[in-house]
């Protein structure tokens, strides 16, 4: 039996962090990835391809914008075919960075198969049986498909499928009002797809501050670049998806062809007739045909159970990622693989914290929250002293046309408590309250550092001295200046 120091099961994000390191530092290490290529999902279905065609759509939004910059206004001929090879190109491009040779060259084995453990001491693979001194599971999440009657005969696309497209869909209804299907929505309908995004809430993004999402739908329904009849996408909240209905030249297998889905809200029926249906309304944890059970390893429907090290109930058996939560996020599986490197490589005790938690929903503008927002701050007891600035009153927003949208800090006694974003480049601004909130430095820390002008990033100064305007104003403070005036030379 071929015994090893560590084997890692899943070839995304975190499972590659952790073989990486592991490997370069002189370890036994298995690598087992059940697809044919490395990167996970991130890069083949996620991350990567969406941010790509979002830009694609951003561009055809800049063309038909051309007047409000002193240019011809240009309607783009949009060839899907060309767009998603475009899309595969970039995939592509970065696929190096994931080889499985880059790997073996640190010396990592590689396999490629389905793990599945046979006992909390070993896996098999391809026939091959494998034990280890440590497991590391990283097998990541995948869509997960409500059971809506006649959704399958009809035909359907997730994230997985929605990057292969061959042609545009003249009308696209999108199931489910979260990132994903929101990014996706909005890419579309700024390609020339009429989008309408149905969603059981009586709010998008849930997650997210109520203000700052409402906010984003009222931009996103009135995009002057979308095909809707209201401009841009039409949104049905408070709407489910009953069922669908295909059409006598529907296709499910090559996704050809229309089909109806009925909606219900209240009482009321709804029937949106459509080319494609994207479904985007969550996802669900890898946990099956792993031999858990056999492993002994706690788990549920909602992923595997872990302490703060990342351990399982088998104390020498990791986990990382969208398999186990709690933000299915990339950069949150890169820091707990940081977590399970600390703990089963160099064995010094170190534990998760996920006070301060970046994300980004990459929409235009773009939405990027960290922290408590207004109201988890007062359901703790704190009264918060909430800051607001708009992008409308900052320069360099006004230079490139891309005023909408404002900031939104949770403050409390000068402490940082939390932000959400909504504007250009939020997921880029976000930073800056992201190290102030790590680093324990205050409001008055960001009013005392300079920031160039003119930049995006001038928001937090400006939204920071809201704060201190009143008391500089006040009518204490101008007797206070004129007695020195008068005093002083």
């Amino acid at each position: 039996m071929n015994k090893r120091d560590l084997v890692i099961i899943g070839g995304g994000a975190g499972g590659l962090v952790v073989a990486s390191v592991a490997a370069q530092l002189g370890l036994n290490v298995t690598l087992i990835e059940k697809e044919e290529k490395m990167g996970g999902d991130c890069l083949h279905y996620g991350c990567v391809p969406s941010k790509t065609l979002i830009q694609a759509g951003k561009v055809a939004s800049l063309m038909r914008r051309g007047e409000e910059f002193g240019l011809p206004a240009f309607e783009p001929e949009v060839d899907m075919a060309k767009i998603n090879a475009h899309v595969q190109s970039i995939i592509d491009h970065i696929q190096p960075h994931d080889d499985p040779e880059r790997f073996r060259d640190y010396g990592c084995e590689v396999l490629f198969g389905r793990a599945e453990f046979t006992d909390p001491h070993t896996v098999i693979v391809n026939g091959q049986s494998i034990s280890a001194k440590r497991f590391v599971i990283a097998t990541g999440s995948r869509p997960f498909v409500p059971p809506i009657d006649g959704l399958q005969e009809a035909g359907y696309l997730t994230n997985i499928e929605v990057f292969s497209l061959q042609e545009l869909p003249a009308r696209l209804v999108v199931l489910g009002g979260g990132p994903i299907g929101l990014e996706m929505a909005q890419a579309f309908s700024r390609l020339g797809s009429q989008v309408t995004v149905v969603e059981r809430l009586p709010h998008l993004l849930p997650q997210e501050d109520p203000e700052v999402a409402d906010a984003l739908k009222e931009k996103l329904a009135s995009d002057v670049d979308g095909s809707g009849d209201s401009g841009g996408i039409t949104f049905l909240m408070d709407t489910s998806a009953e069922r669908v209905e295909s059409h006598k030249e529907n296709n499910a297998k090559t996704r050809t062809g229309t089909r109806t889905v009925i909606c219900k809200n209240g009482d009321d029926e709804i029937r949106l007739e459509c080319e494609q249906i994207l479904v985007a309304v969550g996802r669900r944890p890898n946990v099956d045909d792993l031999g858990l059970d056999k492993a002994s390893i706690n788990y549920s429907v909602r992923g595997i159970e872990v302490d703060r090290r990342q351990r399982t109930s088998q104390k020498h058996i990791y986990a990382v990622g969208d398999i186990c939560g709690p933000y299915p996020f990339t950069h949150m599986a890169e820091y707990q693989a940081g977590i399970v490197i600390s703990n089963a490589i160099f064995r010094f005790p170190k534990k998760t914290d996920y006070r301060v938690v970046p994300w980004v929903t990459y929409t235009d503008p773009e939405l990027a929250r960290v922290g408590l927002t207004e109201q988890q701050a007062i359901d703790k007891g704190i009264t918060p002293t909430v800051l607001r600035f708009d992008f409308k009153d900052i320069d360099r927003a006004l230079a490139e046309v891309e005023t909408h949208g404002f900031t939104k800090l949770v403050t409390h006694k000068g402490k940082i408590l939390g932000a959400s974003i909504l504007g250009p480049h939020a997921g880029e601004l976000i930073h800056e309250i992201v190290l102030a909130m790590q680093t324990g430095a205050k409001v008055s820390d960001i009013s005392a550092t300079i920031h160039a002008y003119p930049t995006l990033a001038q928001i937090h100064r400006r939204t920071v001295n809201t704060m201190y305007a009143p008391k500089l104003f006040s009518e204490r403070t101008r007797t206070v200046v004129k007695w020195i005036s008068r005093l002083l030379p």
